[in-house]
């Protein structure tokens, strides 16, 4: 009999620690982002090197302080891809991270076909948005975007415990 109450409390407290782990990854941290109005939606461009706002509508965004890659960000834009692909920075090896299933505007398997069939196309948001991590923007041919945060070569390197590359920036002066 005792033994059949052991086994009870150890399944009760499996489906409570699952349940508050599930909880935790995929609702207690993320907060909702207040859009700012302009530079929201930051393209780097060829010519300077600099991010710039472009123009955007219909912007959502959820971050968490938990990890500096957690940000997820859609909107809509009338700039179409042509005039994006002349202006602005590709970003090459872009790979959305998944959102959380209640972020419903954000689908990283649709936009991950899109960037590998060539329909959509990624460009560099902001670079070192925090030191190691880019902030990379997708824009499809309807004129939906998206953005989220990748770690970048030099953040895989330092974020191993390796010293960073020589064409990184030395880690104090990342953002």
């Amino acid at each position: 009999m005792s033994g059949k109450i052991i086994a009870g409390f150890i399944v009760i407290v499996s489906l409570i620690a699952g349940a508050a782990i599930y909880y935790l990854q995929v609702y207690a941290y993320y907060e909702e982002v207040t859009p700012i109005g302009t530079g929201d939606v930051m393209l780097t461009t060829m010519t300077t090197g600099a991010p710039e706002p472009i123009v955007y509508d219909e912007f959502r965004a959820i971050n968490a302080d938990s990890s500096p890659i957690r940000y997820r960000a859609c909107f809509t834009t009338t700039l179409g891809l042509d005039a994006l692909r002349t202006s602005y920075e590709r970003y090459d090896g872009a790979e959305p991270r998944v959102a959380p299933h209640w972020f419903s505007c954000f689908d990283a398997k649709e936009i991950g076909r899109a960037l590998e069939t060539g329909a959509a196309h990624a460009f560099m948001g902001t670079s070192n948005i925090e030191y190691g991590i880019d902030r990379v923007v997708a824009v499809m041919p309807d004129g939906r975007g998206f953005v989220w945060h990748q770690i970048n070569h030099c953040g895989e390197v330092v974020f191993d415990g390796r010293p960073a590359p020589e064409d990184c920036p030395p880690k104090e002066q990342g953002n």
